[in-house]
């Protein structure tokens, strides 16, 4: 498969648009800042996405830490929202603590806890897996699934799909899925909507990109869990305690088309990081143009 770029990954979430939320009028003020610090007595509650604002692949952004325990210590709310789905929300939590954050559990939100959310009068199905084994299975437990690998059989006999983790995903297991729902068409649950991910040696391809391909080439159009879709933002709001005001809560993540679109489409505002991430380096003012999805809020880093 070829490298993905910025430019590549932004032009494939753009020409998936018609499946993603609208974008509010654009007729918003475009505000900028150093860091959260700048805004954060705007806010009451602060939705933090992880790739590009907490880390890179496995590394923390630096200062991070450091930053959350002072809005923590001005009263702020700080969750984070994530659409990480290969991993088990506990081990999750403790892959934050290794470097160096301090968020308790019920305080991470992941595309992954709103996808088993979802999966309500479901569970009892056999399911086949999208995920790398050495992942594991924790929180998945309790569901049947067979995980999909470079036998034919399982495509055939399950009775839908689930995407949560492309690590080790091969173009012969996504030929073998594609025909095995244009044989018999069956659902398609997407526990990462996510098209790439920065990392510290470039963009990895996530389940989002393979679940629009299948979408295109069998005209099966899958549920996704996760931003910018609703469920995972309910899930979050349901979090705060007490509940601030919609202008009260502030999204902040790197990309466009997953954390801007999701807090616009949620009701709350949202801050573009510009210096990290999915447009580190880039010309984030020539993307949010040509989207049309503008933030109120672009910072240079977290």
């Amino acid at each position: 498969m070829t490298a993905l770029t910025v430019e590549t990954a932004f032009d494939a979430y753009e020409a998936v648009r018609d499946r993603l939320p609208l974008a509010a009028a654009t007729d918003r003020v475009l505000r900028r800042a150093a860091c959260l610090d700048d805004i954060a007595d705007d806010y009451d509650a602060l939705l933090l996405d992880a790739f590009g604002v907490l880390n890179i692949g496995e590394t923390a952004i630096p200062g991070v830490a450091a930053r959350i325990a002072g809005l923590r210590a001005r009263g702020k709310q700080v969750l984070v929202v994530s659409n990480a789905a290969s991993a088990s929300h506990a081990a999750l939590v403790e892959k934050y603590a290794r470097m160096g954050y301090d968020f308790a559990p019920e305080q991470v939100i992941t595309s992954r806890t709103a996808l088993l959310s979802a999966m309500d009068g479901q569970r009892g199905l056999h399911w086949g897996l999208m995920s790398n084994r050495d992942s594991g299975l924790r929180d998945l437990e309790a569901l049947h699934l067979t995980y999909l690998e470079d036998d034919p059989a399982p495509y055939a006999e399950v009775a839908g799909f689930l995407l949560v983790g492309s690590a080790g995903w091969t173009e012969n297991r996504q030929t073998l899925l594609e025909q095995a729902l244009l044989h018999a068409p069956r659902p398609v649950l997407v526990g990462n909507p996510d098209i790439v991910a920065p990392r510290e040696a470039g963009f990895s391809s996530e389940p989002g990109l393979f679940a629009h391909r299948l979408a295109d080439r069998t005209g099966i159009v899958p549920a996704f869990f996760g931003k910018p879709f609703a469920r995972i933002f309910d899930l979050a709001l349901a979090r705060l305690d007490p509940l601030p005001p919609k202008s009260r809560i502030l999204m902040v993540g790197d990309s466009l088309h997953t954390d801007i679109l999701g807090a616009q489409a949620a009701g709350i505002d949202s801050a573009l990081v510009a210096g990290y991430g999915f447009f580190d380096g880039a010309d984030v003012d020539a993307a949010i143009a040509r989207a049309g999805i503008v933030p109120d809020y672009v910072l240079d880093r977290p």
